[in-house]
């Protein structure tokens, strides 16, 4: 017979809160886990009322989803955590914010609304920038316009399991290529500017820049910098790049509260 844990139970989740969070300048180079210990610390420090899982090992209820690539900042990352006492959503938000190093933040915090789903399903695409110093924007757009017509643009990547061969452009919705105008140095640069489909096997930003440089011979003598500017639902029949993916926490919004968004870095 198995053997149960001592003491009481874990009181149970009285309330579902869902929480977007950014990834900015020298935090973007940190991994997933090293969010999660920084995270689950942040709601110790701001003594958050976290319900917990059963058995000999208990663990704080978060569910995280979507997380973006180490090396790319992000202003659309989520994640869902359940309460054993209700709490106010601004009032945690703010001071999970204040609990995290700067570079991480907390921009918003609503309260699930029961049947709503689940916040996962809702993260169907994702709007990146890549922000290419070096590249001349004429350049960008004539490759862009070779990808787009493309059927398929095989790419490479190595994963655990070894070097995988998949299509890196059935995943594209939209692409285009813009101006950053002169930097401070002198040089151009070129913004590409990419709607994903999220889906097995996950096609990511940088697969996009191998099947252009594969199809196109684009490459951006130093690594573009890369930012996920949102992630939700794709809303195809949009008519702006920019609107093509919509806002997952929307089914929860009655319950928003909201704390004012450092400038990215």
């Amino acid at each position: 017979m198995a053997r149960a844990p001592e003491g009481p139970p874990p009181a149970p989740a009285v309330q579902r809160l869902r929480l977007r969070y950014a990834k900015r300048g020298r935090l973007r180079f940190s991994s997933h886990r090293d969010f999660q210990r920084a995270f689950e610390r942040a709601l110790r420090r701001a003594g958050v009322p976290m319900a917990y899982s059963a058995g000999f090992t208990p663990h704080p209820k978060v569910s995280y989803a979507g997380a973006a690539p180490t090396g790319v900042a992000s202003e659309a990352e989520y994640l869902e955590i359940a309460v054993a006492q209700r709490v106010d959503p601004r009032r945690l938000a703010a001071a999970l914010d204040a609990s995290l190093p700067p570079g991480l933040d907390i921009l918003e915090a609503v309260e699930a609304r029961s049947g709503s789903g689940s916040l996962a399903e809702r993260l169907a695409a994702s709007v990146w920038e890549l922000r290419m110093p070096g590249v001349d924007p004429g350049t960008a757009t004539g490759a862009v316009s070779t990808f787009l017509r493309a059927e398929r643009v095989e790419v490479s990547r190595l994963t655990k399991n070894g070097v995988r061969a998949f299509d890196a452009r059935v995943a594209v919705v939209a692409l285009d290529a813009r101006s950053a105008g002169l930097r401070a140095e002198g040089g151009s640069c070129a913004i590409l500017r990419l709607v994903v489909r999220h889906i097995t096997p996950a096609v990511r930003p940088d697969d996009v820049l191998a099947g252009l440089r594969q199809v196109a011979a684009l490459a951006p003598p130093v690594p573009p910098e890369v930012t996920r500017l949102a992630q939700g639902p794709l809303e195809e029949s949009a008519g702006s790049l920019e609107r093509l993916v919509g806002d997952p926490l929307s089914p929860d919004r009655d319950a928003v509260g909201t704390v004012a968004p450092a400038p990215p870095a």
